[in-house]
């Protein structure tokens, strides 16, 4: 039984959609589950949405991310120490991805930096699903949104992609093709999950 996994993947890919398909089940299948997500609704979350917004420095919105999970990660703690399962929407490895790609020629070697700073204050999920897809589709997927955020550009998303892959190649994740029907993927990450 793994229960703390995370849900990652770029914008577009399905993520959101799967991550809450999957606690729907594992409810549904009477397992104590909690679908959480970052940045949270905290303080320092809304913080971190409105320096998006903003286009705030990347080094100031990289630690403001930081900062959001130290304080999510004790809401974490408590739940696996309460016996839940806990299902989170983007984690970590959505900051070395995202703002690896936006740090790139600020900071030398963005991912491992940010690696560094994060590794005393988290929690490492057992599991990672990984939902894959080509920028291209996933911003075919968002389109109908009202407007695209500075994240949701090709060739970012191109990088972002590509800093994924790298981070994916750690045992704990779970690459999976987001081109596929989502009840699919909700059934495989459900028995990735409960080990049936």
């Amino acid at each position: 039984m793994r229960r703390f996994v995370t849900f990652e993947g770029i914008d577009g890919s399905g993520k959101s959609t799967v991550s809450k398909g999957v606690y729907d089940r594992l409810e549904e299948m009477e397992y104590d589950v909690v679908l959480t997500f970052e940045p949270t609704d905290g303080f320092i979350g809304e913080t971190v949405r409105r320096c998006i917004e903003e286009n705030c420095d990347p080094v100031t919105t990289a630690l403001l991310f930081i900062g959001d999970r130290v304080e999510h990660c004790k809401e974490i703690r408590e739940w696996l120490n309460n016996g839940k399962i806990v299902l989170c929407d983007r984690y970590a490895d959505s900051t070395y991805a995202y703002q690896g790609a936006q740090l790139e020629n600020v900071v030398e070697k963005p991912m491992e930096w940010l690696q560094s700073v994060s590794k005393e204050f988290i929690i490492l999920p057992e599991k990672t699903f990984l939902f894959d897809l080509p920028p291209k589709d996933a911003l075919d997927r968002i389109r109908m949104r009202e407007r695209l955020i500075s994240f949701e550009r090709e060739e970012f998303l191109i990088r972002v992609r590509e800093n994924y892959l790298k981070l994916a190649k750690e045992k704990r994740f779970v690459v999976l093709d987001a081109g596929r029907q989502v009840g699919e993927l909700v059934e495989e990450c459900v028995k990735e999950i409960t080990g049936d």
